[in-house]
């Protein structure tokens, strides 16, 4: 009986999180990941908005007149409407990363839903007037139900992953990574925020130096950096 019941419960969070996340790695079923007009280039930014990092962040996509994404944290915008108006004041387009960095695996629908999806993105528009409508899961891991909320929210990963949520990557390899791979229609994933679980809580300061020096090496190759909401 014992062995039919883990055998069931295995098999349940198969299906339930394997593998939805692996259909949208290996296929890209159901989410966005990568941009087909040439020239165009997206960079996103989870886990903010930090009050340290994510001005200084602004204040670099300004200098080199870039609009970005920024997929915020429910309970950082929260703490920090002040920068979540800065974004949108300056053509940058919000989206959500749940309230707080839990996985989907972790949580029920309904919980995803209420706590997570709805209660953020009501955050957002109390504080800018626009509901979001763009979403990443905290790590891209995706379950079965999310699938069915794409008439609410576009689900979008990235095509371009650096580790900048580690400071020797961010030190040694994030500069070379990124001008290296960033090709046309790439959705690069970085961080503005080093708090979450398994990030080095000074990763955002290498990875603005590093970043600073990508933008402008990049300003040679005539590409256009876009929201994901102007991106094909």
């Amino acid at each position: 009986m014992l062995t039919y019941l883990v055998g069931g419960i295995l098999c349940i969070a198969t299906l339930y999180m394997f593998v939805p996340s692996m259909i949208t790695r290996i296929t890209g079923f159901g989410v966005f990941r990568k941009g087909t007009i040439k020239k165009q280039v997206a960079f996103t930014f989870d886990d903010g908005p930090h009050p340290h990092y994510t001005p200084k962040l602004l204040d670099l996509l300004k200098l080199y007149q870039v609009k970005a994404t920024f997929f915020v944290l429910g309970s950082q915008a929260e703490q920090n409407p002040e920068l979540i108006r800065r974004m949108d004041r300056e053509g940058h387009q919000i989206g959500i990363h749940n309230y707080c960095h839990t996985s989907n695996w972790m949580m029920l629908p309904s919980t995803i839903k209420r706590e997570h999806l709805d209660r953020s993105a009501d955050i957002i528009e109390s504080i800018v007037g626009i509901r979001p409508n763009h979403y990443r899961p905290p790590w891209g891991l995706i379950n079965i139900f999310d699938f069915f909320r794409y008439k609410q929210y576009r689900i979008v990963l990235w095509s371009l992953k650096a580790g900048d949520w580690n400071s020797r990557v961010c030190q040694t390899q994030l500069q070379s990574t990124l001008l290296g791979r960033i090709t046309d229609g790439s959705v690069i994933l970085l961080h503005d925020s080093g708090e979450t679980m398994g990030a080095d809580r000074n990763a955002p300061y290498f990875m603005l130096q590093a970043l600073e020096e990508v933008l402008n090496q990049l300003q040679t190759r005539n590409l256009h950096f876009v929201r994901l909401d102007e991106m094909a």
